[in-house]
């Protein structure tokens, strides 16, 4: 495992990690804890020391079984989470520092754990990032204890601009893949200049980019591939990159042309992401342990060629970015 410095936590983290929004057996249907206990466990045991987690993910399983996997290990393993998306209606106005100060104590409690390494606040509504109070409440958190560094989970590259204004903004996730290009634009340089590490997000465009999904591919009813394509319970952008479908599978089939052999495209995909170097680690998710060992041997893979990373970008130029450029 490589491992790459989290912006201006300090903190030298696997750079391919693990996100566990799927950990408990997957999109949909009931969670699985010792399906999730034996994920987090592979993980760890393949040199990952960064998990990404949240508390409405599965209404906090997910967050209890990372709690309990990471007590059962003698490695230091660094734990994120995010607060935030339990604002219900989730508008601007929901948002208080008392609110999202119950939200991490009860992040705290789940997990078992006296502070957190990283408190992300979990893709709220535009306007949060310009409101000094909420940023102020977690450096009254980080005084007394609670969390160690805060970071911002957005949407929009606009958003993540917007954040870094706060010097107490120590990490960005955003999504960023094959199919969602538009960080590498502006933000990534952005952060670099102020030490702020990226945590990139659905690198494999929600399965898209495994290359194993096609016209007949069907997904659980609880799956968000089902129920969010066109927006319908949160942002369109975190199903598929935003991208239709269809189109999704058209790019995928030209990607299959340049990255042709034994290697999977979603290896070259996770590839892709690690050739930035402003990228501080990449956090596929995994419903099932070999899935582990295929994401973390994906780092290992030689440097993508100029020549394929051209031909890349010509897919997203033909194909994908007038779906998604302009939206996020």
């Amino acid at each position: 495992m490589n491992f790459r410095t989290l912006g201006k936590t300090g903190f030298s983290i696997s750079e391919v990690s693990l996100g566990t929004w799927q950990v408990g057996g997957g999109w949909g249907g009931t969670f699985n804890h010792e399906v999730a206990n034996k994920i987090i466990h592979k993980a760890i045991d393949q040199g990952i020391n960064f998990i990404d987690t949240a508390d409405v993910y599965d209404a906090g399983l997910s967050e209890a079984a990372v709690g309990k996997a990471i007590k059962e290990r003698s490695e230091r393993i660094y734990v994120a989470t995010k607060c935030g998306r339990q604002i219900n209606p989730h508008i601007n106005e929901g948002y208080t520092p008392e609110a999202l100060r119950k939200y991490v104590e009860a992040s705290l409690k789940n997990m078992g754990l006296e502070t957190l390494d990283l408190i992300q606040l979990h893709c709220p509504p535009t306007p949060v990032y310009q409101r000094d109070e909420i940023f102020g409440l977690f450096e009254r958190l980080k005084e007394e204890g609670k969390i160690q560094n805060l970071g911002v989970s957005v949407e929009k590259v606009s958003e993540g601009l917007d954040a870094l204004k706060y010097k107490n903004v120590c990490s960005i996730q955003v999504i960023f893949n094959m199919f969602r290009m538009k960080p590498a634009e502006i933000l990534f340089e952005e952060a670099k200049l102020n030490n702020v590490g990226i945590i990139v997000r659905v690198p494999l465009a929600s399965g898209l980019l495994t290359g194993k999904l096609n016209s007949n591919s069907t997904f659980d009813p609880e799956d968000h591939r089902t129920f969010n394509r066109d927006g319908a319970a949160f942002d369109k952008g975190e199903t598929f990159s935003g991208v239709p479908y269809e189109i999704g599978l058209q790019a995928v089939d030209a990607l299959k042309d340049i990255f042709k052999g034994d290697v999977s495209l979603a290896s070259w995909a996770l590839k892709w992401i690690l050739m930035f170097p402003e990228v501080s680690t990449v956090i596929p998710g995994a419903s099932r342990e070999e899935q582990i060992v295929s994401n973390v041997n994906a780092a290992s893979l030689p440097q993508i060629s100029s020549e394929n990373l051209k031909a890349v970008q010509k897919v997203y130029d033909d194909l994908i970015k007038k779906e998604v450029h302009h939206l996020w």
